[in-house]
């Protein structure tokens, strides 16, 4: 870890409940590291998704027809052997 930060947050009593017994299996090492990774794993999600979306919004066959035409430019460009 790079840099950590001290924060103060509000959590129910179930979920803690749920992260204790995590720890008390040592699945993690402490709570901070339980809700840090539960974080963590989450943005990655939404990190995904939201590239999934962006993604989506590509016209397939513009992409294709630039990805074609890098192709061929760069094939003339290479040095033959």
């Amino acid at each position: 870890m790079a840099s950590t930060m001290k924060i103060a947050i509000s959590i129910d009593k179930r979920v803690l409940s749920r992260i204790d017994k995590l720890v008390e299996k040592r699945i993690f090492t402490n709570r901070s590291r339980a809700i840090q990774t539960a974080i963590e794993e989450k943005i990655s999600k939404l990190d995904k998704s939201r590239l999934a979306v962006e993604s989506a919004k590509l016209n397939k066959t513009e992409e294709q027809q630039l990805s074609e035409e890098s192709s061929q430019t760069d094939l003339a460009e290479w040095p033959e052997y």
